[in-house]
């Protein structure tokens, strides 16, 4: 790990606001909004409140995974939606869960080159279209079929057709497992849990947690981050729909293992929640902040990042904290708050025992000393995707948008914002408040 790499940047870069839209819970068949629709329902009422127009707008980049069909580069499709222009280039980002904080950092990396000014950026995902297939026999089977051209041998291929030939691909599932190394993202947290050894309480105990927190910030008003979202039958979103309020340990106990059944402890109550939503951004250099005097809410300072084993891959936060923290000379102690996205209890368990173990730290990222433990009582305060789900586009620029806020309502100074990421990487985003707003 080389951790003597710093930023080749001779612009700072100033986020000014975001949005995001209430975060919607699965529930088995397709939601009321594509992932363009999520993007667009938050994007609107950010931009109607700026003072320039969205023609002004520099260039648009959002993270998506698996935009549908008729999405095709589907930043340029809800830039056009917003109103941005004709003449405002958009371009699409993939980086498994942290392709919102991926499309952050292309908007920090295009302005602190100064390539651009004004930049809208974060991220998108509606797991709930996430489309059944067919599989490659089934394709196979309709390619021979368009290319008979007599009853006769289209008789021969219906004769050949087998209950296993309707057998639906699941693109979902398919997507969260790793084809590397043969493990879903399940099977990798529960091989933390092993390497750990994260019981089965701690992680219904972190769930609940999660629940509890997000409970907490709804009902007390802190999530003014959220936009509310009418479908076109006319029903109202406003608030992360996946929460459970009366959520306990009793409850969470009873919940069945899905990846390792029946010895394994990831259950669905300890993991983070199939979900739709989307969360965009507003980056700005200093000549755009002067020009369309905006109100500078936070700066972003470095982002990070990292890889490591794909069965390992929950661990990626650890990777890309630790560099952030020692390229920019900082301790645990000097950041304020701290935002992990909660793809599984456990993994968020393993990543805080792994900061303090001086053994992983040594052999993994090559530091002697390992760093003062996280507080607990600074880590997702408001609860994460356990609790409120994790459509995968989105929530790297949720988690940015979030600390924002939180560092605002608190008067902090920094915060670090980390997710891990399928495939065995990590990335992490340092940002702090505006020091003339402290």
């Amino acid at each position: 790990m080389n951790t003597q790499k710093t930023q080749n940047r001779s612009h700072k870069v100033y986020l000014v606001d975001g949005a995001r839209t209430p975060f919607l819970r699965a529930e088995g068949k397709p939601g009321p909004f594509s992932a363009s629709d999520l993007a667009v329902q938050c994007g609107r009422p950010l931009l109607n409140r700026q003072q320039f127009d969205p023609q002004d707008i520099d260039e648009v980049i959002v993270g998506c995974v698996a935009p549908s069909h008729d999405e095709a580069n589907i930043a340029r499709v809800i830039s056009l939606r917003l109103g941005c222009g004709h003449a405002t280039p958009a371009w699409t980002v993939q980086r498994n869960c942290a392709s919102g904080m991926q499309a952050v950092d292309s908007a920090f990396q295009s302005i602190s080159s100064g390539k651009a000014d004004l930049v809208l950026a974060g991220g998108t995902e509606a797991m709930s279209h996430y489309p059944l297939v067919f599989s490659q026999a089934m394709t196979i089977w309709f390619a021979n079929w368009s290319r008979a051209r007599s009853w006769q041998n289209r008789g021969r291929l219906i004769a050949q057709l087998r209950p296993a030939h309707f057998q639906p691909v699941i693109s979902l599932l398919r997507g969260l497992t790793d084809q590397t190394i043969g493990m879903s993202m399940g099977q990798t947290a529960e091989r933390l849990a092993w390497l750990f050894d994260v019981s089965r309480d701690e992680m219904d105990a972190f769930a609940l947690a999660s629940h509890q927190c997000l409970t907490r910030a709804s009902e007390s008003g802190l999530l003014r981050e959220i936009e509310p979202m009418i479908s076109a039958q006319g029903e109202l979103f406003d608030f992360d729909n996946g929460v459970r309020p009366d959520s306990s340990v009793e409850k969470l106990s009873k919940l069945r293992p899905v990846f390792d059944y029946p010895v394994g402890k990831v259950t669905a109550g300890n993991s983070a929640q199939i979900t739709d939503g989307a969360a965009l951004l507003l980056l700005a250099s200093e000549q755009a902040v002067k020009e369309h005097h905006l109100a500078i809410a936070g700066e972003i300072i470095d982002c990070q990042w990292s890889a490591l084993d794909p069965a390992e891959m929950g661990l990626g936060p650890v990777h890309a904290m630790a560099t952030l923290l020692l390229r920019n000379d900082l301790k645990t102690a000097d950041i304020d708050y701290w935002e992990i996205n909660e793809a599984f209890a456990a993994q968020v368990i393993a990543c805080l025992k792994a900061w303090g173990d001086p053994e992983y730290m040594a052999s993994h990222l090559g530091i002697e000393k390992p760093f003062e433990p996280i507080d607990a009582a600074r880590l997702n305060i408001d609860g994460g995707s356990i609790s409120m789900g994790h459509p995968v586009g989105a929530s790297g620029a949720r988690l940015i948008l979030h600390l924002l806020r939180t560092l605002e309502q608190t008067n902090s100074r920094r915060g670090i914002a980390s997710l891990c990421i399928g495939g065995g990487q990590g990335g992490a985003m340092l940002i702090a408040r505006n020091r003339e707003e402290l």
